[in-house]
């Protein structure tokens, strides 16, 4: 545990100046995951959660992968990836099957593929536009300080 003056800071309330960066990175966060998530929406019809699973489906798993590896992957709760599952399987995006030894596999489905080919022009093109277009002049410092975050953050290894 951190003792003196640094240990101190750490507890204690955000001032005014580390409150506005703290926000304006909400902000920036929000804005550009709202915009990659209509556009995908807009596109394709799926939500962020359904492209999640859908790109570490085809990607990792060829369009086949035991529902346990992809709860593995997304760093989710088994509850919430078996609802979402159901959902997208009652829309026909993907199908479930049960294998030797009883392990759920999931399958994505013709139109699963359609879906997220479709997305997947969409979500590079509002990355592009929404992020990467404007990180700005000091692009190099920005996304050495991102990628510092990303590796030092308990909880930042998922790669939606």
């Amino acid at each position: 545990m951190e003792t003196g003056a640094y240990g101190e800071r750490m507890t204690a309330p955000l001032d005014d100046a580390e409150m506005a960066r703290w926000i304006a990175w909400k902000r920036a966060n929000e804005a550009v995951n709202a915009a990659v998530a209509h556009e995908i929406h807009s596109a394709s019809g799926l939500s962020v959660p359904d492209f999640s699973i859908l790109s570490r489906l085809i990607e990792n798993g060829g369009g086949r992968m035991p529902q346990h590896e992809l709860g593995l992957l997304l760093d989710w709760q088994r509850a919430r990836l078996s609802r979402q599952l159901s959902r997208m399987a009652e829309r026909g995006l993907l199908s479930r099957a049960d294998s030797p030894g009883g392990r759920r596999v999931i399958l994505a489905t013709d139109a699963g593929r359609s879906a997220l080919a479709a997305a997947r022009t969409a979500h590079a093109r509002a990355v592009r536009e929404a992020l990467l277009a404007r990180a700005g002049a000091n692009r190099e410092t920005f996304w050495a300080a991102v990628d510092t975050i990303a590796e030092a953050v308990p909880g930042s290894r998922r790669n939606d």
